[in-house]
């Protein structure tokens, strides 16, 4: 019974976009696989951190850290490299996954975001198509085949306490 209620909970995806068609074009792209997964949509790399550290409006979510972050480098605020530099300096944080999602092929951008411990950097493709298979594979890697590191699934409360 364990392992079935344990399978029912949703690994969540948090997506830390500005750009409200690529936004749009991700989720349609998850749905398209069947993913269930919560997808947490913020807009700027400071709400990207209050989601995190669990501050602000987002407080009171729910515990666990999300299964990945897809992370835009060009945000407004506080910019990727920025958010993905505290995320991988932070002990609770840091074994979350990062996929650097961005338009940027600049050298010096691949190269920062390596150093600073991303997982993966993908350039958005430019095709809509291409795009739509990027994203997909994406989500069927992070939300289903990967294993997630300790604490992206909070613990499942049931009548027996916390298993």
């Amino acid at each position: 019974m364990e392992i079935k209620e344990k399978s029912m909970e949703l690994k969540r995806i948090l997506l830390v976009e500005d750009s409200i068609n690529d936004v749009e074009l991700i989720l349609a792209s998850l749905a398209e696989n069947h993913l269930g997964n919560e997808v947490v949509v913020v807009r700027d790399g400071e709400e990207a951190l209050d989601y995190l550290y669990r501050r602000g409006v987002y407080r009171l979510r729910r515990e666990g850290n999300p299964v990945v972050v897809l992370l835009d480098l060009k945000l407004p605020k506080i910019d990727g490299i920025e958010v993905l530099s505290e995320l991988k300096s932070n002990q609770l944080l840091r074994t979350v996954p990062v996929v650097v999602l961005t338009s940027s092929r600049e050298e010096q951008d691949l190269a920062r975001c390596y150093d600073l411990g991303t997982n993966a950097y993908v350039v958005k493709p430019i095709d809509f198509h291409e795009f739509v298979d990027v994203i997909k594979g994406l989500g069927l890697f992070w939300a289903i085949i990967n294993e997630p590191p300790p604490g992206s699934i909070p613990p499942v409360r049931t009548a027996q306490g916390i298993r």
